[in-house]
């Protein structure tokens, strides 16, 4: 395969969340959603997809923090990059209240040194995301004075697919499992642009095991996974003592294997697939991070997602049992599961 440079960008920031960038307040919640909350991981889970199918990526925007567009452009410039996208959500009227305005856009821009190219990009990621997610489609347009779209020496896409004002929508936006749709469907529009094969992120046969000594491009997925979860090592492609202790440590913490080995049972903890384990109240880990994340975004306050069932997140399991006409016991079992892993849904207005 072509060494393919992917560049990746999120708009806004969390420390401290930029000002209006945000849902009106979520009812049940009582606080609003910020946009950098939905740009933010969906990057993330993108440039992981990018790596899985081998194209060099740059995170540019790795801190929290609003950083300026002129900053970021400067930075994509000096990176020859083979192309940018950009993460972005909608929003439509006052901000303070919730109205009807939904679906997906991309955008490009005439003034890029290659718009046409950058018209074919934002084409390919919205078909993909009309194909991938059940989003209702607003069409691909033409935006100025977007810097990180106009300004750039590369190829370059933003994509908004849903809207901050539309309630629904608002509540996908801390959906993990939304975010993660949107970044592979954005992967495979990228992949089609560039006329190379996609590599599916749910099969496990299509990561390699690695262990101490192993170099490329996964064990770059991996480090960069494994900051994800908390441990600090360096993301340089080389498994080496520090990746090592990293991978023991996660194994331990999700109850593998502790044998450093990134086998189908450790890849799959990490992307957080099914089958998923039977949890309950004392346990922690990716999967009690997930449920917290799924609860909370169908408006199920329970605290912090902190990766420790304590017992607010019981409280949260019982509502929504209830809630489900499922057995009320706090114990998230399969079918507990099939009604919470669902895209979407939740409470209602």
């Amino acid at each position: 395969m072509a060494t393919y440079y992917i560049g990746a960008n999120d708009e806004h920031g969390q420390n401290p969340f930029t000002a209006g960038k945000r849902t009106p307040v979520m009812p049940y919640l009582n606080v609003p959603f910020y946009e950098n909350q939905f740009n933010r991981p969906t990057k993330i889970k993108f440039l992981e997809a990018c790596l899985r199918n081998n194209f060099a990526v740059y995170d540019v925007k790795p801190e929290l923090t609003d950083t300026s567009v002129s900053t970021r452009v400067a930075r994509i410039n000096r990176q020859n990059l083979t192309l940018l996208v950009t993460f972005g959500y909608n929003a439509f009227g006052s901000g303070t209240t919730f109205n009807s305005a939904q679906g997906i856009s991309t955008f490009y821009s005439q003034r890029n040194v290659r718009p046409q190219q950058s018209r074919a990009l934002a084409e390919d990621v919205y078909e993909q995301l009309l194909q991938g997610t059940n989003q209702q489609g607003r069409g691909v347009s033409s935006l100025t004075d977007v810097g990180v779209l106009q300004s750039v020496n590369c190829v370059s896409a933003l994509l908004e697919p849903g809207y901050m004002t539309n309630f629904n929508e608002a509540k996908l936006m801390l959906d993990p499992d939304f975010q993660t749709e949107v970044a592979e469907e954005t992967c495979r529009g990228v992949c089609l642009y560039l006329g190379q094969s996609y590599v599916p992120r749910n099969n496990t046969g299509n990561y390699p095991t690695l262990r101490n000594g192993s170099n490329g491009n996964f064990v770059y997925l991996l480090q960069y996974m494994l900051t994800q979860n908390g441990y600090n090592i360096v993301v340089d492609g080389s498994f080496g003592p520090n990746t090592l202790n990293a991978v023991t440590a996660f194994q331990t913490a999700n109850g593998l294997t502790a044998d450093g080995i990134v086998g189908p049972r450790t890849w799959q903890t990490l992307l957080v697939l099914p089958p998923r384990p039977t949890v309950r109240q004392g346990d922690r880990g990716v999967y009690v991070r997930y449920l917290q994340q799924k609860l909370t975004s169908k408006l199920y306050p329970l605290g912090s997602i902190d990766s420790i069932f304590g017992n607010a997140t019981r409280q949260a399991v019982v509502a929504f049992q209830q809630e489900n006409n499922l057995a009320a016991d706090g114990i998230v079992g399969p079918l507990t599961w099939d009604a919470v892993s669902t895209v979407g849904g939740g409470r209602t207005l």
